[in-house]
């Protein structure tokens, strides 16, 4: 015999009131789904940037023409392989590039790579001693860098920079300042790329979306939204905006950015008032004006061809 009982009244009668109840929270979800997507804070970066195009048009590109009038429209190209740029962005962070430059000189010299077998020479001809590298052509530059160069030289082998005892790599890079800060932070930053890919490259960032390969980046300690910004353009070639103080201080005066947006906002705020071709010129020629004419101190207004609609020298300018 079958232990099957027959559905008497009272269990149909609850079976319908559990269907009935089911279907009203389905009926129910989405009217609570929009009430709830009503409640969610609206992205006011782009509304700021439609009101920012409606209220002074034609600004970004003004401020791209006069930039380009002075320092001629920049051509991108990479200079450095991606874990280089890294470490001399790193190298960068609150020091003068001339110093980051000495520093990544050094870092080169001092951890050669295998690949590199003749003598290291400066770009004088003099030998460098105690260094294995290719010859050291004429310095290296690319636009918008503070610098004087850097010499044209093979990366270093990573490996041995990522277990030098740290000292010994705070010693090395001493010229590029706050050593002791910095030489942890490449190792570690160097430790976290093997853990993850098996090598030190970086080159699968470009099969990436920009926004992607940014996130990536900052997911290392001690990257910040700059630091991956810089590597990813630099590198790539993506349209994505380092705002550093030179920029930061430029884009607030202009009138490009709001004077209390910090400078991780700037950069998503910039993202939404650019298109993607913009952003690289605009970012070498602000960085290339804070450090020529629009100084932190005595900015040489008088000179400048963005004086007619910048907010410093005019509060009403257009």
């Amino acid at each position: 015999m079958s232990d099957v009982k027959p559905a008497t009244e009272g269990t149909l009668a609850e079976a319908r009131t559990t269907t009935a109840r089911r279907t009203t929270t389905e009926r129910r979800a989405p009217a609570q789904r929009r009430k709830l997507a009503r409640r969610r804070k609206p992205d006011p970066i782009k509304p700021w940037a439609r009101r920012l195009r409606r209220s002074r048009p034609g600004l970004v590109e003004s401020v791209l023409e006069g930039v380009q009038s002075l320092y001629g429209v920049p051509r991108w190209d990479r200079a450095l392989d991606p874990t280089s740029e890294l470490v001399l962005t790193i190298l960068s962070q609150n020091s003068a590039d001339i110093n980051a430059e000495k520093a990544f000189d050094a870092l080169r010299r001092a951890y050669p790579s295998e690949s590199s077998e003749t003598e290291l020479t400066s770009s004088a001809g003099a030998a460098v001693p105690g260094a294995e590298s290719v010859v050291a052509s004429p310095v290296d530059n690319r636009p918008g860098w503070g610098g004087s160069g850097w010499l044209r030289l093979a990366p270093p082998d990573w490996m041995r920079v990522e277990l030098a005892p740290v000292d010994e790599l705070a010693n090395v890079i001493r010229a590029g300042g706050l050593a002791n800060q910095k030489a942890p932070r490449i190792q570690a930053s160097l430790a976290r790329l093997r853990e993850s890919r098996g090598d030190h490259s970086l080159e699968f960032l470009g099969e990436m979306e920009p926004l992607a390969a940014r996130d990536w980046l900052t997911g290392i300690d001690g990257i910040g939204v700059k630091t991956a910004s810089v590597v990813l353009m630099m590198s790539f070639g993506m349209p994505l905006m380092p705002v550093d103080r030179h920029v930061d201080r430029v884009s607030k005066r202009i009138g490009l950015m709001p004077p209390r947006v910090s400078p991780e906002e700037a950069h998503e705020r910039y993202l939404a008032l650019l298109e993607p071709e913009q952003c690289y010129p605009l970012h070498v020629g602000l960085i290339t004006h804070g450090r020529r004419m629009c100084h932190a101190r005595m900015p040489d207004c008088d000179s400048c061809p963005i004086a007619p609609r910048c907010r410093h020298v005019d509060r009403r300018a257009p």
